[in-house]
């Protein structure tokens, strides 16, 4: 029998029925409180007419109950979409239209995105609705609330046949405007977890962030790796997530001994000096991963935490969560060297192949595969796609992901990231599609032409993403305006936040918009460019 992730968290309730499971404000869980609710809202779900592989989508904000719903959709034997409650309607509509759930679970919180979504999405007025916490919107008829939830007895679902192979679907910028929906095996979650909480010595009683949005990857590992060890999942809220003072004190008050984050909050936190000398007594552990946190950042934290451990993780969410690691020995002594990825967690492989797909040679660049136990499942309903990025292993052994990142390997055998190899960025540790924000441009019928670039300036949120636009002629359509058309399309961390107004834009010799130029000269400097904003 493959083990399962919800079947992870069933045998620690076992272990452990009365500890501490999840902690947000002032609600606690514990772990057969959790298991319990979570076999509750199983049984509702197969009433509602889940069945084994279906999709149930998850319109709920970061809270416990986000969390008794994934295990809730497991017990079902049905994947899970996370939606973020913060998407414009559009967006979220495009994820509910390719996963066609069979039940959408929402709270009060969303109530008004579901209402747009179901304006305008056939499939999200075809999915059974089940409302978790507040009224539901008077048009929306609820296939079962959560009184019907807790009336339920919490008895094991007995399910013939085999257990779904599939966890969840999460849904990352896509070129052509349209979200992709990478489809998570259980199998591949739970090798990262089971080696991370190794590796890292989780024990019951840890304490451990769930900083991560649950449409992002990494908050799979905060979820899974505390609630199969017995540990405490402390959930940051949302609204402390740019606020370094904040921060540091959810890490001191909640006596945190493990703080997994993204690298632009780090740099954030370091820049206003949120962490001060032999600040978190309790922490042992600091974890990072989704792009580079500048070494400077990092020297910062290490002197001033001298008791923690601290390790970079790399991994694209094809290859759930993350495939290497590198534990970082000792405060760097050059602050302009970066830091390794390292070394291929356990059941991973990593090729560094030249542009014929033969292994590059120790300190030269090439394009970084990734194959193993932690491969995806593909593209949801896209074998084009998946066919194109999970391509033949190097080492003939199964497939390898084609990351589209630029690496080298140092003589050391470990591996450093180089750079992107295409027009997809790292921004606050989400990954980002230009062409995605390009295709919401498009929409904009009042340009005439426009283009999208990054610009790598070792700023706070990553690479700043910057838009060049021409608005057509007789029109007038300053920068505040453009981004506010935007915003009703993408999400906030998807917006640009430099602009140029110019026309015509730069061309090169096949008259096509010269991306390069702009990057190199519009936006090299914050006040280069005609109109710049």
């Amino acid at each position: 029998m493959p083990k399962l992730l919800h079947d992870l968290v069933s045998a620690s309730a076992d272990r452990h029925p009365t500890a501490t499971a999840v902690v947000m404000r002032d609600r606690r869980l514990t772990y057969r409180q959790l298991d319990d609710a979570a076999t509750r809202l199983a049984h509702c779900l197969r009433d509602a007419g889940c069945r084994d592989g279906d999709r149930v989508g998850l319109m709920l904000p970061k809270s416990p109950d986000a969390v008794v719903a994934m295990l809730g959709v497991l017990k079902a034997r049905c994947l899970y979409v996370p939606i973020d409650v913060q998407n414009p309607a559009p967006r979220a509509a495009r994820i509910v239209d390719a996963c066609r759930p069979r039940v959408l679970l929402a709270a009060k919180p969303a109530g008004t995105l579901l209402e747009n979504v179901r304006a305008v999405s056939e499939a999200a007025r075809a999915a059974a609705v089940g409302w978790l916490e507040g009224d539901a919107p008077a048009e929306i008829a609820p296939a079962f609330g959560r009184d019907d939830v807790d009336a339920r007895p919490a008895t094991p679902l007995d399910l013939p046949g085999a257990p779904q192979a599939n966890a969840h679907i999460l849904f990352t910028s896509g070129s052509t405007g349209l979200p992709k929906g990478v489809v998570i095996p259980h199998a591949a979650a739970v090798t990262f977890v089971e080696w991370a909480t190794d590796y890292f010595g989780y024990q019951p009683g840890d304490r451990v962030s769930g900083h991560a949005p649950f449409h992002f990857d990494l908050s799979t590992f905060d979820i899974y790796g505390a609630l199969s060890t017995g540990a405490e999942l402390h959930l940051v809220p949302p609204e402390l997530n740019l606020l370094p003072a904040k921060l540091a004190a959810f890490i001191r008050e909640h006596e945190l001994t493990q703080w997994f984050s993204v690298p632009s909050v780090m740099n954030f936190m370091a820049r206003m000096d949120a962490v001060k000398p032999n600040d978190f007594p309790s922490l042992t552990r600091v974890l990072w991963c989704g792009e580079v946190l500048p070494t400077p950042a990092l020297i910062h934290w290490m002197e001033r935490l001298p008791h923690v451990r601290f390790t970079n993780l790399y991994g694209p969410t094809e290859a759930t969560i993350a495939s290497s690691f590198y534990t970082v020995p000792s405060v760097p002594a050059d602050p302009a060297l970066p830091i390794p990825i390292g070394t291929p967690c356990a059941g991973e492989r990593m090729f560094v192949l030249d542009d014929a797909g033969r292994p590059a040679p120790a300190g030269e660049i090439g394009h970084l595969f990734i194959a193993g136990a932690g491969l995806a499942d593909g593209y949801w309903e896209d074998p084009e796609k998946t066919a194109a990025a999970f391509v033949p292993a190097a080492d003939g052994d199964g497939l390898m992901y084609r990351t589209g990142d630029l690496a080298k390997r140092g003589e050391d055998g470990l591996i450093h990231f180089v750079g992107r190899a295409d027009t997809q960025i790292k921004s606050r540790g989400y990954r980002i599609e230009l062409g995605e924000i390009e295709a919401a441009l498009g929409a904009v019928e009042r340009l005439k032409e426009y283009a999208v670039v990054a610009v790598d300036r070792d700023a706070f949120e990553g690479a700043t993403i910057c838009c060049a636009y021409a608005p057509n002629e007789g029109t007038e359509l300053p920068p505040a305006e453009l981004r506010t058309l935007l915003a009703a399309r993408l999400p906030g961390y998807m917006l640009p936040t430099r602009w140029a107004v110019m026309d015509p834009l730069p061309k090169n010799a096949n008259g096509k918009i010269d991306r390069r130029r702009l990057q190199d000269e519009t936006f090299a400097t914050p006040a280069a460019g005609r109109g710049a904003a």
